[in-house]
């Protein structure tokens, strides 16, 4: 499928989900309505608070704020993965040994951490960013770690009769397996990110996009909750985007349809 037809599909389904969203928010079928404006609003009310909230620049403070929290708990979680994910991989005793604690700190309810975070960090943006960390970097340690461990025996095999040592092995074969794992990883690490920083900044924060939903809510602003979590996902794609032209400089090796992740 060719990439201008692809992206007209995409944006077919979102003109079609957003125009049944008008249609059963504005327009009663059977006398009642489907959508009730109440608690769904509908899209050309959230549309305009969006325009409102750009024309005035009142966003504007609160989206660097969850930019900044999101950015630092990408990468932070993201470097902190990749370098015990392959560690742990490269070392069999210790995985084993630390084993049942990763599972155990992987197991906790990140919104139970959150208000410890808040508590331990303040309401600065640490907190948020601890609690996007905790997201992200398991996600990209287990895809980093499964990366490494899932290397071709017969391609090692090769690469020591060709007479390389461990740190050629290390760098021409298994860091290109952890890297498709890892870009795969760091994909979903992205939301994720984002989700630590704003639901961070929702229990606790006096700024950012969370912060501007918790206090929508909390005059049942519908449009301007769904305002902003449209602009959530916005940002969230165009962070992706720039994760996937990375992923296409440092993987040009890879045959198109790899793995099944392109």
């Amino acid at each position: 499928m060719s990439r201008i037809r692809l992206l007209s599909l995409q944006l077919l389904v979102a003109v079609v989900a957003l125009g049944l969203w008008q249609f059963f928010a504005t327009v009663p079928v059977l006398g009642r309505m489907i959508l009730p404006p109440f608690f769904f609003s509908n899209p050309v009310d959230v549309f305009s608070q969006i325009v409102h909230w750009f024309a005035t620049g009142t966003i504007w403070k609160h989206l660097v704020i969850t930019l900044w929290e999101s950015t630092l708990a990408f990468v932070i979680g993201s470097l902190g993965g990749v370098l015990v994910g392959f560690w742990f991989a490269r070392q069999p005793r210790v995985a084993a040994v630390f084993d049942p604690y990763v599972k155990m700190f992987n197991a906790l309810p990140r919104v139970v951490l959150a208000p410890i975070f808040t508590l331990w960090l303040g309401l600065g943006i640490w907190s948020k960013v601890a609690l996007g960390v905790t997201l992200v970097f398991f996600i990209v340690f287990f895809n980093v770690y499964q990366g490494v461990k899932e290397v071709s025996n017969t391609v090692l095999d090769n690469g020591r009769m060709l007479g390389m040592n461990e740190r050629q092995l290390t760098r021409h074969v298994y860091w290109p397996s952890a890297l498709s794992w890892m870009f795969s990883s760091l994909h979903t690490s992205v939301g994720f990110a984002v989700v630590g920083a704003v639901v961070g900044e929702y229990l606790g924060s006096a700024a950012g996009l969370g912060y501007l939903i918790q206090q929508a809510e909390g005059v049942f602003d519908v449009a301007a909750v769904f305002a902003g979590m449209f602009v959530l996902s916005a940002f969230v794609i165009l962070i992706d985007v720039g994760v996937t032209m990375v992923e296409r400089r440092l993987l040009v090796w890879r045959p198109t349809g790899a793995g099944g992740r392109d």
